[in-house]
């Protein structure tokens, strides 16, 4: 089946060149053809299948089609499907089914969405590669001795091997980004606040963001216009008024474009491809009308520290639910409640769930509270405050997605320091909460894909993806 876009698919399917049910059929023989590629951890034959079915009769009697009608999509395994396994990919949720649907499940179902199933992704959405999954590694659709980046590797892997149309991941600190950077799509993280993160499983709740995986612009943002909006059921969803997408992206033009390029964005570590493709754009968009302008984010190289300070406090915190009482795994090998706890949470969580639990525990403590999690609180301030500022003089912040193309499978899982440094560059956009995106730019010497990221103010999502649209649009 050749679509190239939402727009074709719909097309073909409410002019009846083809049913909603032959849709599905397609992507879900095709995700068991590539079952070998463990992308998704739960694939929806019979749910999916039923409501093409029921979206098909709905067609058939004239009711009017949704936004999304028809539309083939995944959704990460930390987010919440009422009556669907909902795993984290974790063996501590391995048999946990959510009880209610997340906000973001709703609203597009209301538009006339099917979801395909559950994609693979770093345990509870602590990872940068998708090789801390307790359901295996994914491999990256270019290279399958490589990486497919994370922790939302499942999601982007289902697009870019044509397993759905488009997916959702979570994006904390580049979970999005990094690994549509990695599988050659787009990969949207909105202002914090945008999209309700009601029915997202909490790793780190200043920070975690439902973000949307594409294979083009207008697809994503044609998504987001669902998704986005206030919810009651969460506090920090903003009442922003959300605009039509697609008309706003129509308005941006490169001619007279500010495009900030921080030197902070492009080291001597730098990987040499991804430099010269990165520059080679930015030159490609100057000569079409746009303006480059040298800007300066001082202390950048804190970014990192201050982050994974901030999230594994939250996320010690949001994870001492899963303790063994409640819900999820419980060991058998425990003689009182306190040893059921350990015993429970030793089991059944991963290595890099542990490393961040004990961590978080360590920079919460009475004596090194202030001296770590006040700072680091500190440094977010200075950032935001850093970034409004550039803000003020540029359009949109530009450069890598990664300091690296995606790499070796076990290349980096005996190093958390140097795995975490693949979020270097996605990093600084969550922890002021600004929407940022990653573009595909093609290919480098190796093959491999290559990303650009692009930050802009808050909520000036129309604006970034119509940017991002005029860059995918000239390679």
């Amino acid at each position: 089946m050749q679509v190239s876009s939402y727009e074709d698919l719909r097309s073909k399917i409410v002019s009846r060149m083809i049913t909603c049910e032959e849709v599905v059929r397609f992507f879900l023989e095709r995700i068991d053809r590539l079952s070998n590629h463990n992308i998704y951890i739960t694939v929806f034959h019979d749910q999916a299948l039923e409501r093409a079915r029921m979206l098909d009769r709905k067609l058939r009697d004239g009711v009017s089609p949704g936004k999304l009608f028809g539309m083939p999509m995944a959704i990460k395994d930390n987010i919440s499907i009422k009556g669907s396994r909902l795993t984290c990919a974790s063996k501590i949720l391995e048999h946990y089914e959510s009880v209610y649907d997340a906000t973001s499940v709703l609203r597009l179902e209301a538009e006339d969405a099917i979801f395909l199933g559950k994609t693979n992704m770093d345990e509870f959405a602590m990872g940068s590669s998708n090789e801390n999954s307790a359901y295996g590694i994914v491999p990256n659709p270019f290279d399958n001795k490589r990486v497919p980046g994370g922790s939302s590797g499942g999601s982007a892997a289902a697009v870019a091997n044509g397993l759905a149309m488009v997916a959702l991941g979570s994006d904390t600190g580049g979970s999005v980004r990094q690994p549509a950077g990695f599988c050659d799509i787009v990969g949207l993280k909105p202002t914090y606040g945008r999209i309700s993160r009601y029915g997202l499983v909490a790793f780190a709740s200043s920070f975690d963001q439902i973000g949307v995986l594409a294979r083009n612009c207008d697809d994503a943002a044609l998504v987001l216009e669902v998704m986005a909006g206030r919810d009651e059921r969460d506090a920090t969803s903003s009442s922003h008024i959300v605009p039509d997408y697609s008309s706003v992206m129509a308005t941006v033009s490169v001619e007279g474009l500010k495009i900030g390029v921080p030197k902070e964005y492009f080291p001597e570590t730098l990987n040499a491809d991804v430099a010269r493709m990165v520059k080679g754009k930015l030159f490609e968009l100057r000569d079409q009308g746009a303006e480059l302008v040298d800007i300066t984010l001082p202390d950048s190289e804190y970014a990192i520290a201050a982050y994974y300070i901030l999230v594994t406090a939250e996320a010690s915190s949001n994870l001492a639910r899963f303790d063994g009482a409640r819900y999820g795994y419980r060991s058998e090998q425990a003689e009182d409640l306190a040893a059921m706890y350990v015993n429970s949470r030793t089991d059944a969580f991963g290595r890099e769930v542990k490393r961040r639990i004990m961590l978080g525990t360590y920079v919460l403590s009475a004596g090194y509270y202030d001296t770590y999690y006040k700072k680091a609180q500190q440094v977010r301030r200075v950032f935001q405050d850093r970034y409004r500022e550039a803000l003020e003089k540029v359009d949109v912040i530009a450069g890598p997605t990664s300091p690296f193309p995606p790499f070796g499978i076990g290349d980096k899982t005996g190093d958390p320091l140097d795995m975490y440094l693949a979020d270097v560059f996605t990093v600084p956009a969550s922890i002021v909460g600004m929407p940022a995106v990653s573009v595909p730019l093609g290919f480098d010497s190796l093959n491999l894909p290559v990303g650009m990221h692009l930050v802009c103010n808050f909520f000036e999502e129309g604006k970034l993806l119509g940017i991002a649209k005029r860059i995918q649009r000239s390679f």
